[in-house]
């Protein structure tokens, strides 16, 4: 997603056609496929099981990602929804974020013979499903689930959003010298909180600071005390890693207690909605941001996602780059393998160390431990409410906030 690689201007590949088939990604047929001149009737098809979050509090994470997946899919493949002939049929499961019924959701898609899984919304999820996948032999494209030790889990999990390290990579920007200085980490009790909480430390303890963290039961309403406690331990810099519908209540009790007044905050910035809930401190915060409608500037592929989502009648968002990629990887590794999912290891070989011009710009697998590495964005909030409107500040390379290489796990 390096923006400097982007191509603003560039004529986007077959809009008609992505138009036409984004809701029928998965079966849209017509002469001429990638990789081939056979229809998409000529091949088998192709499996692929998308186990996200339909409900459960990050549902609204797992719609993006799914209307990405559709709009990719039928990109990477020009329209047609097949590959080399084969067409690529789209199987959904709902986890409701749970890891428990992920887990049953992916052992039941393996045993009618699906070689090729994406989603994970949660990293609970992620962490979960990954081990099945090697367990399995089956290739594992996690999505927006953020916990670093997707990276490197093994070598049949790959991810198609970003990591902690790259968010706290990012917040690390808004700070500059942090030797001696106090941060607090103000997360849920979660996998995704506690990934935040170690990358904080990893990142920003390494360079000095001292790190401490707040941490909220996910289930949590009353969000006021971990608000005051966060207040009350004086930070420099106060990082907000919260994800899910909980975030209103937060920033409420955050600006009650007059907590922007006190130090500076960086959070993540997340999907539109959530703009109107910082009402008058949001231009007190710093955000760090994976991306918004927008962001990349007019990449090719940015422009393709955002026509085709628009046309299905939604909107580009925080996550829907992830179900893009995912699917731009799967159609790759089908790709280099003539349509064919027969060979998991082959697929595998195909993504590590692939390069390839997606929303963001250009995207790197990288394939000492599959990290998928991306440049980042520091962003402002103008306006309040409703009005409030995002714009990036500062691009970050994928080299500045690159997480260190991790050993491959088994």
């Amino acid at each position: 997603m390096s923006v400097t690689d982007a191509t603003p201007g560039r004529p986007v590949r077959k809009l008609a056609a992505l138009a036409a088939c984004v809701l029928l990604a998965a079966g849209c047929a017509k002469a001429g496929t990638a990789g081939s001149s056979t229809g998409a009737g000529a091949g088998s098809p192709v499996k692929v099981g998308l186990v996200y979050s339909r409900t459960g509090p990050l549902a609204a994470y797992g719609k993006q990602y799914l209307e990405g997946f559709k709009a990719g899919l039928a990109y990477a493949t020009g329209g047609t929804g097949a590959v080399d002939g084969h067409p690529v049929e789209i199987t959904e499961q709902d986890d409701a974020g749970d890891p428990a019924k992920a887990v049953s959701a992916v052992k039941d898609l393996i045993g009618k013979d699906v070689r090729i899984l994406a989603g994970s919304t949660a990293s609970g999820v992620a962490l979960q499903v990954g081990p099945i996948a090697a367990q399995n032999k089956v290739l594992f494209i996690s999505g927006p689930a953020a916990a670093d030790k997707v990276t490197g889990l093994n070598r049949y999990t790959f991810r198609s959003g970003r990591q902690s390290y790259q968010d706290t990579k990012a917040a690390a920007s808004f700070i500059g010298d942090a030797k001696g200085k106090k941060v607090t980490v103000l997360a849920q009790d979660s996998a995704f909180g506690q990934a935040n909480v170690a990358a904080v430390k990893e990142v920003l303890g390494g360079e000095g600071a001292t790190v401490d963290a707040v941490l909220a039961p996910p289930s949590a309403t009353d969000l006021t005390p971990f608000a005051t406690q966060a207040k009350a331990a004086k930070p420099d810099l106060l990082y907000v890693a919260w994800a899910g519908d909980t975030a209103s209540a937060l920033w409420t009790s955050l600006t009650q207690q007059d907590v922007f007044s006190a130090t500076r905050v960086v959070t993540g910035l997340d999907v539109a909605a959530s703009y109107p809930l910082f009402g008058p401190a949001a231009e007190k915060i710093d955000f760090l941001n994976h991306y918004f409608a927008g962001a990349a500037g007019g990449t090719e592929a940015e422009l393709a996602m955002t026509d085709a989502v628009t046309k299905a009648g939604s909107e580009p968002d925080l996550f829907t780059p992830d179900g893009f990629t995912a699917a731009q990887m799967v159609v790759h590794a089908l790709e280099a393998n003539k349509g064919s999912d027969a060979d998991t290891d082959a697929l595998v070989k195909a993504l590590e160390g692939w390069s390839f011009d997606g929303v963001k710009g250009r995207l790197t697998v990288r394939a000492e431990d599959h990290a998928l590495l991306q440049p980042m964005f520091q962003v402002k909030l103008t306006g309040t409410g409703a009005a409030a409107v995002p714009a990036a500040e500062k691009i970050l390379t994928a080299e500045q906030v690159a997480p260190p290489v991790v050993k491959m796990a088994g």
